[in-house]
């Protein structure tokens, strides 16, 4: 039976890779990360594989794809100009956080900012029980106003997570639709589609953080997608998100927060596939890249997964010290020390 002709691609913070199947071979190549236009770099890597393996782009039936963009946007605070909306009274959840102190002892504790500043989360008159009742009837009239309020302020992208909506969206859902009529090309997240489960702070902290990336992303895979056809690779791309399977370039584009791990899942899958391949129970993958080191542990030939994980840890990897994103995840420790990071010694 024939082998489809496939193209892996990952991008990391320093090289993109890119290996290519084709014809029972491997071919393989590594590019600088072009930090501009990331699908500079994977133009360039495919071009490369493609003249070592005597094929042309359009030759490619599948395209998987990795990322670190995600991720970095989210630590380097560089996402889109983002408003959060929510239920009066919970608009400072994100900032109180879970009131938990990640160092008990540490009288000059210092909490990590919010992603988006108080000026930028905004309350709505409405009320869901737990069960799912409205015991507030949304104030249709207040979002209208909101919304043209926020139409003059140029935001790029919508933050929507209302308490309770995990059981009954309907709420988040009017809000969207009022939006869309007052800021037509606005993106919006909503917190009952992208992590639709209970614990508020983790919820919403997930969906402000979906919006925030979400044009960056969106105009990335865009742009992608459009160089690929243009250089003949009219294909399916689809992208490793952070538990380890693939999601479609649509899917990507409307929740990029999944691809949060994105790169690193990729490198757990492999050494999980290893481990069957030789029949190891018990491995610890250590995955070394250019600006970061990972590690991973797996059993029975299965990465350990988690549904909740923390971005940018501030306190030298203290648990409840990060950002907390609500998806699932490959669960892997990950240090800002990778093959090209500058090594001193401090005081410790």
């Amino acid at each position: 039976m024939r082998q489809a002709i496939r193209l892996g691609v990952d991008i990391g913070g320093t090289f993109t890779d890119a290996v290519l199947e084709a014809n029972g071979q491997r071919y393989s190549t590594k590019v600088l990360t072009t930090y501009g236009a990331p699908e500079d770099a994977i133009l360039e890597s495919m071009g490369q594989v493609c003249r070592k393996a005597g094929i042309q782009p359009d030759a490619i039936e599948q395209i998987i794809h990795g990322t670190t963009l995600a991720t970095n946007a989210l630590i380097e605070r560089r996402g889109a100009k983002t408003a959060f909306i929510t239920t009066k009274g919970f608009r400072d959840v994100i900032e109180m956080r879970t009131e938990s102190r990640f160092e008990q002892y540490d009288l000059n504790l210092k909490l990590p900012d919010p992603l988006l500043p108080r000026n930028r989360r905004y309350v709505v008159e409405e009320r869901i029980s737990a069960s799912g009742d409205v015991l507030i009837e949304l104030d249709v009239a207040g979002c209208e106003a909101l919304a043209k309020k926020l139409a003059k302020a140029n935001y790029e992208s919508i933050a929507i997570g209302l308490l309770h909506s995990y059981v009954n969206d309907s709420h988040e859902k009017q809000i969207a639709d009022i939006f869309r009529q007052h800021m037509p090309s606005v993106l919006i997240s909503l917190s009952s589609s992208v992590s639709p489960q209970m614990r508020e702070y983790e919820r919403f902290n997930t969906t402000i953080a979906n919006a925030y990336i979400q044009p960056l992303m969106k105009a990335y895979l865009d742009r992608l997608k459009g160089r690929l056809q243009a250089a003949g690779a009219d294909c399916a791309v689809f992208l490793m998100h952070s538990g380890g399977g693939i999601i479609s370039l649509e899917s990507a584009a409307a929740f990029p927060v999944r691809l949060v791990e994105s790169g690193p899942a990729g490198g757990a899958i492999f050494a999980a596939e290893i481990a069957g391949r030789h029949q190891l129970d018990k491995v610890l993958s250590f995955d070394m890249g250019g600006t970061t080191a990972k590690i991973c542990l797996i059993q029975n030939h299965t990465p350990k997964t988690a549904r909740v994980f923390e971005v940018a840890r501030s306190y030298r990897f203290k648990k409840g010290s990060g950002m907390p994103i609500s998806i699932p995840v490959i669960d892997m420790v990950e240090i800002g020390a990778g093959g090209g990071s500058p090594a001193h010694v401090d005081q410790l």
